[in-house]
């Protein structure tokens, strides 16, 4: 506790760091405060309890998650970021076989603004079809009329399409923001808040419903933590491939010897992060949609519904873990380009012990990836069926489960530890100075 204090204070007194802090957690609040702030024409305090059930468990209340209940309650923040994540995903998937996406990629700086200002325009396209989706939904799922204030006319429809479309933007801004002139990743840190707001009230729900069984409540808590130290473990893992560089000799040239500088390549155990379980969380409403298709009539199609609608079900997280170990495979290859690195490595005069510069580093490479990726994605299904097992098991409530595992577990560790490091390095960097100077910390004036 006492070194958590000390960090605090060290926070405090680099006055660069305290006002990236500060900038953070003020773009952060405003995040916050507009997700309360409801649609003009809802009532929110009438759009009653079945509307609000259908977020409190399952799918629902996985998608209200990410939108820090924003959705729940028609807010103007209702879609989320979640647009542009959407986006995002697609834009890194055409970068694949678009020559145009390849050729910015490989165009730096430029390239990147280009593809960037694409993701925004994919983005409020995403919205344009999600918004009015969106507001046909509030009807069918439980809203009664009177809470459409001004009924549900094309007056109410096309503002809402507007201030929705306006809301993802405005959250969009907000991250990038947060990541030009706070600390950490904007965007990741926008999704974070949405799960950890949602958080006490899934844990005091759990809290009631148990409320005779302070073990029990225990026990639980105990493998919270357990879990959160395996997903953090996930994250962190890497596999270090030992790389011998070329001494440069007196005449420029590269003298290979044993006492060239000895560095690591890290290839992480999980190096598509999440990526796989959002993949396969969007395909998981297409059994849902063909068994509603083939309908209720249909023995195939009624077993298809009711099977793979329910997010704690058996056969929906059997084929859910599948398709998270496919997902893996096929991000870690499309986003690890071995290839790259073998010719990076020979170029500035490296090369790993044994093994020859160039293709067959490459192969090399390309096999310890392969091999690492089987445990990682096994890890990240088991990861992300754990709210299941945890749900059907020891029976906790579903909305609390869905913090034992999945995205949102894994989001939220991600983006912890990727901010704890950016904090750490600035900190790191304070101390150096002050050692450099006079050995203790001086007062940074910005």
């Amino acid at each position: 506790m006492k070194n958590f204090i000390d960090t605090i204070k060290n926070i405090w007194n680099i006055e660069e760091l305290k006002n990236k802090v500060l900038v953070t957690l003020g773009l952060l609040l405003v995040y916050r405060f507009g997700a309360q702030v409801s649609l003009p024409g809802m009532d929110y305090t009438k759009l009653g309890a079945e509307f609000a059930g259908n977020f409190d468990n399952g799918l629902g209340g996985l998608l209200n998650m990410f939108t820090g209940g924003a959705f729940a309650k028609a807010s103007v923040f209702a879609l989320g970021i979640m647009p542009y994540i959407s986006a995002s995903i697609v834009v890194q998937l055409m970068g694949i076989a678009i020559p145009y996406l390849q050729k910015l990629q490989k165009e730096g700086e430029s390239g990147r603004k280009k593809i960037t200002q694409i993701t925004r325009w994919l983005t409020i396209l995403i919205c344009l079809v999600q918004a009015p989706f969106y507001l046909w939904g509030l009807g069918q799922l439980g809203v009664p009329p009177e809470a459409f204030t001004i009924g549900r006319g094309l007056d109410f429809i096309i503002p809402s399409v507007i201030i929705l479309v306006t809301g993802t933007i405005f959250a969009m801004w907000l991250g990038e923001k947060i990541t030009d002139k706070g600390i950490g990743n904007g965007i990741s840190l926008l999704i974070m808040v949405g799960i950890i707001a949602y958080m006490p009230q899934a844990f005091v729900q759990e809290f009631a419903a148990n409320a005779g069984k302070p073990m029990l409540i225990l026990i639980e808590i105990v493998i919270w933590l357990a879990i959160i130290l395996a997903s953090v473990m996930l994250v962190m893992a890497v596999r270090q491939i030992p790389v011998q560089y070329a001494r440069r000799t007196a005449t420029g040239g590269y003298e290979k010897n044993l006492f060239g500088a000895r560095q690591f390549i890290p290839l992480k155990l999980n190096a598509s992060g999440v990526m796989p379980i959002i993949f396969a969380q969007a395909l998981m409403f297409v059994p849902t949609a063909i068994g509603e298709g083939l309908g209720t009539e249909s023995t195939v199609g009624l077993w298809m519904k009711t099977n793979f609608s329910n997010v704690f079900g058996l056969w929906y997280n059997v084929l859910f873990a599948l398709l998270i170990i496919i997902f893996t495979y096929f991000y870690t290859a499309i986003t690890v380009p071995t290839n790259k690195m073998a010719d990076d490595l020979k170029r500035s005069g490296g090369f790993i012990p044994g093994i020859r510069p160039g293709g067959e580093t490459g192969e090399y490479l390309d096999k310890i990836m392969s091999q690492i990726t089987l445990p990682g994605s096994i890890f990240l299904a088991l990861i992300a069926v754990f709210p299941a097992i945890v749900g059907n098991i020891l029976g906790i409530q579903q909305g609390w489960a869905l913090f034992f595992g999945g995205t949102s577990l894994l989001i939220m560790v991600g983006v912890a530890i990727d901010t704890m490091q950016q904090i750490n390095s600035y900190l790191l960097n304070r101390h150096y100075d002050g050692l450099m100077k006079t050995g203790k910390n001086r007062k940074v004036v910005a």
